[in-house]
Order: structure tokens, then C-alpha cells, then sequence
């Protein structure tokens, strides 16, 4: 799978609206086929910064992602709305799952 995660430093007037801004573009995302997750946390140390975590099933999925109508809306409509460029993480993972975290396991 494709592994990735996201910083958006948001401008400070729009973080509160984040999740409305960047709804249409999540929901369109996570109906993508090839699309395992796609889920968005706010900072608990910065409250202007969001992290993206998403995963693709595949390189085809990956492609077919930043290849859509939405995306290429996205790459428009939410750039106005930043502070500066997103940082960005993006790994293939020979998984296809997230796994349990064995070193805090719940009886």
C-alpha cells in the first residue's frame, strides 16, 4: 500500500473551518476505490496545523487519486487557505492494514 501522511499549516482564520473546507475533497477522496483511509487530526500543539493520514491500495490507486477531477479542484481551492506548503511523508508499506501495537496490548 501507499502510506502517507500530511502537514497543512493552516491560516489561522480558517482553522476552526478546516474540516468544511476541506470536506468535499475528503469525501470525494475516501470514495475513491482504491482509497483504505483518508482521515484528518488536528495538532493538540498547534491548533492551526492539521495531519492528514491516507493510504492507497496501490501505485494504480496512488495515480488514479492524483489524477482526478477532485483532486485537481483541491490543488485550486484549498491552497488559499494555507500558511505555506503541505510537508509530506509518502512510502509503499508491504501491508495492506493498519497493524496492533503490541506493546501496549489491551487484555
Amino acid at each position: 500500500m501507499i502510506f502517507i501522511t500530511a502537514k497543512f499549516l493552516i491560516k489561522p482564520e480558517d482553522a476552526d473551518r478546516w474540516p468544511e473546507i476541506s470536506r468535499e475533497f475528503t469525501e470525494a477522496t475516501r470514495s475513491e476505490p482504491g482509497c483504505m483511509w483518508f482521515d484528518w487530526s488536528r495538532s493538540l500543539d498547534n491548533p492551526d496545523e492539521y495531519v492528514l493520514v491516507e493510504a492507497f491500495r496501490d501505485n494504480d490507486a496512488g495515480a488514479a487519486h492524483v489524477t482526478s477531477d477532485h483532486f485537481k479542484k483541491a490543488q485550486q481551492t484549498l491552497p488559499p487557505h494555507l500558511v505555506e506548503t503541505p510537508k509530506i511523508i509518502n512510502t509503499t508499506l508491504d501491508q495492506d492494514d493498519w497493524n496492533t501495537l503490541g506493546e501496549m496490548a489491551v487484555d
